[in-house]
């Protein structure tokens, strides 16, 4: 009875960051560069308060739209960090990770044949929600721009379908950024048309010699904006699965339904622990950029070093590196990279078809482990006798 199974859902691939992730999962022999997952502990002060939170039975129902206090402390936060204003009562919303913060946004403003423009390579996750509501991803290939997407490039892409533009910025999975003068020629092309922006700034926290930027904080835009971030990547808390969406009150109240019969509330505990996380600026978190930044330069240097062409990454834990002169498509590449060398990253490809000819390496990994897996990879290109130019 496979053929009354939505065929929306019949049509989405699987994750091909999952794909080599399960492969590779049980075999320690393998230095594992796949999965974008801090390997820092979540802050020790954060924990506490998610246990004591248990053990003073706070294990109910929270309001739907998430702890009071907690919205509170997230107003606060974007606030402090990013100049962004916006009410905890009617314009914040807690979710289930960012996951169904993207989820929940999309189905809110997405119809059956609308159209979404959004850049590539790029995360795979948006393209199955967006087929979900039955609307159209527009890609927009962004290789020859530094995987920037720009104003013009969003020009020759709008249509009178033209429902939303996804800003995915710090990018996964290439690492780079939007500076505050590409994001004001963004907003200047779309403060006057009737097109709304999802923002994911997951990684946000987590850009090296400059600071974030939220086309929200440009005149005209919040109101049109559906800002999306969480704690899973700067707070080192992807298990505790607490995101939060930013939206003018006539989206949220709208995204609060999809919320409340999906999931009811997130996790009380999470939520507790997230209120400790944001309250203050931790240490920890310093401290982990900080790590996050060591490691980028070094990873940088060594891909480098071997001669494969790689772009700066100035934001999230991610280098993008073509291994286009190697003759081997991206999975081909990573295929073998596992059997011969037992190091694990994930090809272009899975990032939509303009990821091809490329791989994702994550610094969110020991020093230790970077090192040993970038000599694996070294000796890997050795042997394999490929030429590449320097």
């Amino acid at each position: 009875m496979l053929h009354l199974v939505n065929k929306n859902v019949r049509q989405i691939e699987k994750s091909g960051i999952r794909k080599i992730y399960n492969k590779v999962l049980n075999d320690p022999s393998i230095v594992n560069f796949t999965v974008g997952q801090p390997d820092f502990p979540t802050p020790e002060n954060v924990i506490n308060a998610g246990i004591k939170s248990l053990e003073e039975k706070r294990t109910g129902y929270t309001t739907n739209a998430g702890l009071p206090e907690l919205r509170n402390a997230i107003g606060n936060f974007v606030d402090r960090r990013y100049g962004l204003k916006y009410d905890p009562e009617s314009e914040i919303l807690v979710t289930i990770g960012a996951s169904e913060a993207l989820d929940i946004a999309f189905r809110t403003i997405l119809e059956e044949g609308c159209e979404v423009i959004l850049p590539a390579p790029i995360y795979p996750a948006y393209e199955p929600l967006i087929r979900l509501c039955g609307a159209i991803p527009v890609f927009i290939d962004t290789r020859e721009n530094g995987f920037k997407l720009n104003a013009e490039m969003i020009k020759t892409k709008l249509t009178d379908k033209t429902r939303c533009v996804l800003l995915p910025y710090p990018s996964n999975p290439c690492g780079c950024i939007l500076e505050k003068e590409e994001l004001q020629e963004i907003a200047n092309l779309l403060t006057e048309k009737e097109i709304f922006v999802i923002s994911d700034e997951i990684y946000s926290e987590l850009t090296y010699g400059t600071n974030h930027h939220s086309i929200s904080s440009f005149p005209g835009m919040k109101e049109k904006t559906i800002v999306i971030n969480g704690v899973s990547k700067s707070h080192a808390m992807t298990g505790w699965r607490i995101g939060f969406t930013l939206a003018p009150s006539y989206l949220t109240e709208q995204m609060l339904k999809i919320h409340v019969f999906n999931t009811v509330c997130a996790t009380s505990a999470s939520q507790y622990a997230a209120l400790e996380a944001l309250a203050e600026d931790l240490i920890e978190v310093d401290q982990m950029k900080a790590e996050y930044q060591k490691r980028r330069d070094y990873v940088f240097d060594r891909i480098q070093l071997m001669g494969l062409d790689v772009k700066w990454s100035e934001g999230a834990f991610y280098l993008f590196p073509s291994i286009k002169n190697t003759g081997m498509s991206s999975e081909e590449f990573t295929e073998k990279l596992i059997d011969q060398a037992k190091v694990a990253v994930i090809p272009g490809s899975a990032f939509s078809t303009y990821g091809e000819g490329y791989i994702r390496i994550s610094y969110a990994n020991s020093m230790e482990n970077l090192e040993e897996g970038l000599n694996r990879l070294e000796e890997f290109l050795a042997k394999a006798n490929i030429k590449v130019d320097c």
